[in-house]
């Protein structure tokens, strides 16, 4: 086994610096010898048997059962190794590739029952959970970080609730809502904060709906808290089913669990939904290359039935619904920045997470959360905002406008002067 391991390790591992101790304890290093160093054992030969019979799946699964353990460094480090090589998966794990990708279809047949329950599986745990990594209006998907690089200057560099506010205000301005005359759809509205930023910053008559009932009832009750309800409602309800129609339709972070064989009836209802003069934004996790498959592991114990699209397979479904594209925006490195922020803050608080489950759930929340944010790092994650409206002359010719709405956007919130709570208050 000890050869085996060393010899596949070896093969796949080019760049970085990666030692690995064997369950006998043999011990090899991996890779050209550069960057920081970090070491990883294996406590178990059954671990690493199925780690060589099938990577993918099987390395978060020995993580989250303590058989695959950092010793030096984290494993965030350790997957910036892996998933910074050459060839993004090692050669051995291919065959089982492309027989996922031959039945990727039927793992994201997403009907309504189907929707709901994979809904459930993710955003329907404990609420304290996600409060003890997101931000204080519980932002579940990219922030927008309007300084251009972290690195060069820190102290300049926003926080992860300022990027979150950000976020909000970037789609509301590519909205271009004109107060009180505006009735807005949020698809997948989550806890409600892009819902009621809407109707308290923009003054829009904002109706969200979820699948997931943990989110509708944190969302109802924070608009009867903030005085809302009037203009900001949430259901229990499947974007097929919903009533229409609407100004303007807004879906962050929603996209990505409609399934491929679904994007042109969603494009096609959201066309029926929405006024001639009408516009929407879609805000979704993209792939930079072409269609693929989604990881078996984030598959089995994250998302079930979530697929993160590339733009290829969007945009025609979006033609065949009879939708303009006005304009698209790619946010590079964006949500790797975010994911970072949420595992720095989810590790800090670490021990709350356990004492909600058990430290297997921790685990495997740490490694969720590392490998998300290294495959927008290392690899070809990007996300997207598309504008889309029915006809021409809807949106500006230029891009001018984004600016101008944002700085109007920013006066109103000055005004309003909303108290920003610590995430978990």
């Amino acid at each position: 086994m000890d050869r085996l391991l060393r010899y596949f390790l070896k093969q796949f591992i080019r760049r970085g610096t990666m030692t690995f101790t064997t369950a006998s304890g043999a011990k090899f290093t991996c890779g050209d010898g550069a960057g920081e160093p970090v070491a990883a054992r294996f406590l178990t030969a059954e671990a690493e048997r199925r780690v060589l019979l099938n990577p993918e799946l099987a390395l978060g699964e020995v993580y989250m059962e303590g058989t695959f353990v950092v010793e030096n460094g984290s494993i965030a480090d350790a997957l910036a190794i892996l998933m910074d090589q050459p060839e993004i998966l090692p050669r051995w794990a291919k065959l089982q590739y492309w027989l996922r990708y031959l039945i990727r279809h039927a793992k994201q047949f997403n009907l309504r029952s189907r929707s709901k329950n994979n809904v459930a599986r993710h955003y329907d745990l404990d609420g304290r959970l996600y409060s003890l990594f997101l931000d204080a209006d519980k932002q579940y998907s990219c922030a927008y970080y309007e300084t251009s690089d972290p690195t060069l200057d820190n102290s300049q560099f926003a926080t992860l609730d300022d990027a979150q506010l950000a976020k909000k205000r970037h789609l509301a301005a590519k909205l271009l809502i004109r107060r009180g005359d505006h009735r807005v759809l949020d698809i997948g509205s989550g806890w409600g904060g892009l819902s009621l930023y809407l109707a308290e910053m923009a003054g829009a008559r904002v109706t969200g709906i979820t699948l997931s009932t943990e989110q509708l009832q944190v969302s109802n009750a924070r608009a009867a808290e903030k005085n809302l309800a009037r203009s900001a409602k949430f259901f229990l309800e499947d974007y097929r089913d919903v009533s229409g129609p609407f100004d303007r339709i807004v879906s962050v972070g929603m996209f990505e669990h409609v399934g491929v064989d679904f994007y042109e009836t969603y494009f096609k209802r959201c066309a029926e939904l929405l006024t001639d003069d009408g516009v929407m934004v879609l805000h979704s996790i993209g792939r930079s290359e072409g269609p693929d498959v989604t990881n078996p592991w984030i598959t089995k114990y994250i998302f079930p039935g979530g697929y993160i699209p590339a733009l290829s397979e969007v945009i025609p479904a979006i033609e065949r619904a009879g939708l303009l594209v006005c304009d698209i925006e790619i946010l590079r490195l964006h949500y790797a920045e975010t994911l970072k922020a949420w595992r720095e803050r989810f590790m800090a608080r670490r021990e709350e997470a356990v004492q909600l489950y058990d430290e297997c759930f921790a685990r495997m929340w740490e490694f969720y959360l590392a490998c998300s944010e290294m495959s927008f790092r290392k690899q070809n994650m990007m996300n997207f905002q598309v504008q889309l409206a029915k006809r021409q002359g809807v949106v500006p010719m230029t891009r001018d406008y984004i600016a101008h709405e944002e700085a109007k956007l920013r006066g109103v919130e000055r005004g309003k002067r909303p108290r920003l709570q610590v995430a978990g208050e």
